[in-house]
């Protein structure tokens, strides 16, 4: 289960005081859990765009902190540069990475722009996907007039702010808030030096088209009085073509505005197939700036799926196939861990399932409670679903297994997946048990203090309950790829799925203790109840299959 993440790209009308600028991202440093990726200011527009990533909450968080700063240190009376502007903390987008939907980060901009108004008393307008009504989603549109424009714009009725009062600050203008997809800056590298030759592949994918041209090459013009366009191929990219010096040869340089929409990948073979159509060839590409891990991924699969081979590998393996398929090293090195935003993150986070097997092994032997049977009983179902795996993977390609190579690849993915949530529980149940611990620590000097201590013993409790029965519940489905494996799969390694099927016995055997465990200081009768019904639904399962994948190797093995 992916830690939720989102990133916030806000951007600040200072770009020249590199006092103002570090305080703003200090004010984003002070907050828990938050990681500021990067800060690139300009002194030409006098303004300084941040990047920085962290849970829901957090995030929220590190934007108000940040804001406040700005209306303390930023005056917009005095403010001058070359970027178009309406305030001192100009824009800020929150985007979905990983466990957070947009609707999300919708919420999350209407809860931050409800504090800015009332607490900073900043007009606030909220635009692209959290945008109250159509015609503030554009960012152009909310900020037509600029600063400048903003006293008179606020009296206008229709330009009422969405939040705080519709009264022209002189000092902080009016801030905008919204959220956003993820935008993937992406080039791709051709053997010419011709521009045009790049900028007619970007021509016919861009969303965007090209203006329609009559015969004699004029516009053509549509009944509403509008030149009309041939749409291009792909959706939510803008592209344009272009000549580097420093490389010696053209670019198509894209961005990819949802790669939802068009993944990464798929952005590149349609670069390929228009290349080919000129007598062109890619011979590699390049990010600017960073990317999500699962477009990293996607475009793994995917060309995985093109070989044939069976894309229920790890993510390290994925992201290599993706790195060396799409030819992202061609320039310059490409480093995953500077790269891809969610490892940039990871990096800072200290995680136990970071550390050497010596290591983890150590901490579990020490005289502190955490990591304790928890996160070792996730880890028993990584490992479980890890054998699982690999045996599906073995029978991939095998000859003599040919009937069963589609469904061992599709086994491999559907363990793959489970095998990086067996591995996310290991931090979990041990971050679970510090806030339980962090929880009785909390001050009691006053029935006030006491009842509110008592409410986050009990709520620490229940959550550090819920992730080993999480852990629990994932087991049946390990076991059916073991079971799988075990029936259909490569018999040289029956004893691998043997070994899989006890590691997750382990796994639900010890995550039940531990369900049990914390049940015993849990007033809350009804969760008690519905979770010891889940959990021991789930262990019998989990013994009932545990118990025919090691009859089936048994006959196997003899």
């Amino acid at each position: 289960m992916s830690t939720p993440l989102v990133e916030c790209v806000p951007n600040f009308s200072e770009g020249r005081d590199r006092a103002v600028i570090d305080a703003i991202a200090d004010a984003m440093r002070s907050v828990p859990g938050v990681s500021v990726l990067d800060v690139d200011p300009g002194a030409d527009t006098n303004r300084t765009v941040y990047t920085f990533v962290g849970p829901p909450d957090a995030a929220v968080e590190a934007a108000f902190r940040a804001m406040k700063v700005a209306c303390e240190r930023i005056d917009m009376s005095a403010h001058h540069g070359e970027h178009p502007r309406i305030g001192a903390a100009d824009v800020t987008p929150f985007v979905p990475l990983s466990g957070v939907t947009m609707d999300d980060c919708v919420a999350l901009a209407r809860r931050l722009g409800e504090r800015v108004g009332s607490e900073l008393k900043v007009p606030v307008y909220l635009y692209e996907a959290a945008a109250t009504r159509p015609e503030r989603k554009s960012l152009p549109t909310i900020r037509s007039g600029e600063y400048e424009g903003l006293a008179a714009k606020l009296k206008d009725p229709a330009w009422q702010p969405d939040f705080g009062p519709a009264e022209f600050n002189p000092r902080t203008g009016a801030f905008v808030i919204g959220a956003r997809p993820f935008l993937i800056a992406y080039n791709v590298n051709l053997n010419t030096r011709d521009p045009k030759l790049a900028s007619e592949i970007g021509l016919r994918l861009r969303e965007s088209g090209r203006l329609k041209k009559g015969p004699n090459g004029e516009k053509v013009v549509g009944p509403d009085g509008q030149p009309e366009r041939i749409p291009g191929k792909l959706k939510e990219v803008k592209a344009t073509g272009w000549y580097i010096e420093d490389y010696g040869q053209a670019q198509v340089s894209m961005n990819l505005t949802d790669f939802r929409v068009t993944p990464v990948h798929v952005a590149l073979e349609a670069v390929r197939e228009e290349a080919r159509s000129l007598g062109l060839v890619v011979t590699g590409s390049e990010l600017v700036g960073l990317i999500p891990k699962d477009a990293m991924l996607e475009a793994g699969r995917y060309y995985l799926k093109v070989q044939g081979r069976s894309w229920g590998v790890p993510e390290r393996e994925l992201i290599a196939i993706a790195v060396m398929s799409m030819g992202l090293s061609q320039l310059t090195p490409f480093d995953p861990a500077m790269k891809i935003i969610e490892m940039r993150v990871e990096e800072k986070m200290n995680k136990l399932v970071a550390r050497t097997v010596t290591d983890f092994v150590d901490e579990c032997s020490m005289d502190s409670p955490a990591p304790g049977g928890g996160s070792v009983a996730a880890l028993s179902g990584a490992l479980g679903t890890g054998l699982a795996c690999m045996v599906a993977n073995l029978t991939v390609g095998k000859k003599g297994y040919e009937a069963a190579w589609e469904e061992m690849k599709s086994v491999a993915e559907k363990a793959q997946a489970l095998k990086d949530k067996f591995v996310a529980a290991v931090d979990r149940d041990t971050d679970a048990f510090n806030q339980v611990m962090a929880a009785f620590k909390l001050p009691r000097a006053t029935p006030e203090q006491k009842q509110a201590r008592d409410a986050a013993v009990l709520e620490a409790t229940k959550r550090a309950t819920l992730v080993p029965l999480e852990v629990l519940e994932m087991v049946p489905d390990a076991l059916s790829a073991a079971l799988a494996v075990a029936q259909r799969g490569n018999k040289n390694s029956a004893s691998d799925a043997g070994v899989a099927a006890g590691a997750l016995r382990t796994a639900a055997e010890g995550a039940w203790l531990n369900v049990r465990i914390n049940l015993g200081g849990i007033s809350d009768e009804a969760f008690k109840t519905q979770v010891r019904e889940q959990g021991l639904a789930a262990l019998a399962a989990s013994r009932k299959a545990a118990d025919e994948v090691e009859r089936v190797v048994d006959q196997a093995i003899g």
